[in-house]
C-alpha cells in the first residue's frame, strides 16, 4: 500500500531512490506484485461482463500481457539508451520499467468503479470495448509520461538531447506496437456476448481493424 501512494504522491522520492540505486530488488519485487494485482483486478471485472471464466481468463491474462510486452521492449530500452549516454544499470532500466507499468495499472484501478457502472447499466458490447480501450490508452500515456520523465534524469547533459528524444519517442511506438499486437494475440479479453468462452482465439486479422470495425458499428447503429 505504501508503494502505491509513493508512486501517486511521492514520486520524486521513489525516482530518487531508483537513480541512487536503493532496494532495487525489493521494489522490483513489490512493483511486480502491484502491477499484477491492479491489472488483475481490472481483467477480472472487464472480463466477468461476459462470464466469471471469462473474468478468471482475463485477471491471469492482463498481467501477462503487460508483464511480456516489457520483457519484449526492455533491451532495447536499455542497449540504446546506453548508446545515447545513459549510466544506469540493467536492474535500474527494469525496475524503471516497472515503475511505469505499475502507474499504468494504478490509473486503470481508478477507472475500475467507472467500468463497473457500464457493465451494470449498458449491454452494448463494442460500446464498452471501445471505452475500455479509451481507458487503456489514457492509462498508457501515464505511464510512457512517467518512464519518460524518469529516462530522461538517467542522461548526461550533451549535445545529442534532440537524438535521445527521437529514440524515446519511436521506442514509445515500439512499445505501443508491441503491446496492442500482444493484446490481439492473447485475446479475448472482454468475451463477445453470443461467444462461448475461450482461452484464446485463433489468429486472423489486427487489433487495428477490430478497433475500426468496432466504431463503426457503433456508428451505424446510432
Amino acid at each position: 500500500m505504501k508503494l502505491f501512494f509513493d508512486l501517486l504522491q511521492n514520486r520524486d522520492q521513489f525516482v530518487k531512490e531508483i537513480l541512487d540505486g536503493t532496494g532495487l530488488k525489493r521494489k522490483a519485487t513489490q512493483l511486480g506484485l502491484l502491477s499484477a494485482g491492479t491489472f488483475g483486478l481490472y481483467g477480472l471485472i472487464i472480463g466477468c461482463q461476459h462470464s466469471f471464466r471469462q473474468g478468471i481468463s482475463s485477471s491471469v491474462k492482463l498481467p501477462i500481457l503487460f508483464l511480456l510486452t516489457n520483457a519484449i521492449c526492455l533491451p532495447a530500452l536499455f542497449v540504446f539508451s546506453a548508446f545515447f549516454g545513459s549510466k544506469r544499470s540493467p536492474i535500474q532500466t527494469f525496475v524503471l520499467l516497472l515503475a511505469g507499468t505499475s502507474v499504468m495499472g494504478i490509473a486503470l484501478s481508478g477507472f475500475a468503479p467507472v467500468t463497473l457502472f457500464f457493465i451494470v447499466t449498458t449491454r452494448h458490447y463494442q460500446f464498452f470495448k471501445l471505452f475500455n480501450v479509451v481507458f487503456f490508452v489514457i492509462s498508457g500515456i501515464l505511464g510512457i509520461v512517467f518512464v519518460a520523465r524518469t529516462q530522461s534524469l538517467f542522461f548526461d547533459e550533451g549535445p545529442q538531447q534532440k537524438s535521445k528524444a527521437a529514440f524515446l519517442r519511436l521506442w514509445f511506438l515500439l512499445y505501443a506496437f508491441v503491446g496492442t499486437q500482444l493484446a490481439w494475440t492473447l485475446r479475448p479479453f472482454f468475451g463477445a456476448p453470443g461467444l462461448r468462452f475461450e482461452v484464446l482465439r485463433g489468429l486472423g486479422g489486427n487489433f487495428y481493424t477490430d478497433i475500426i470495425r468496432s466504431i463503426s458499428h457503433i456508428l451505424g447503429s446510432s
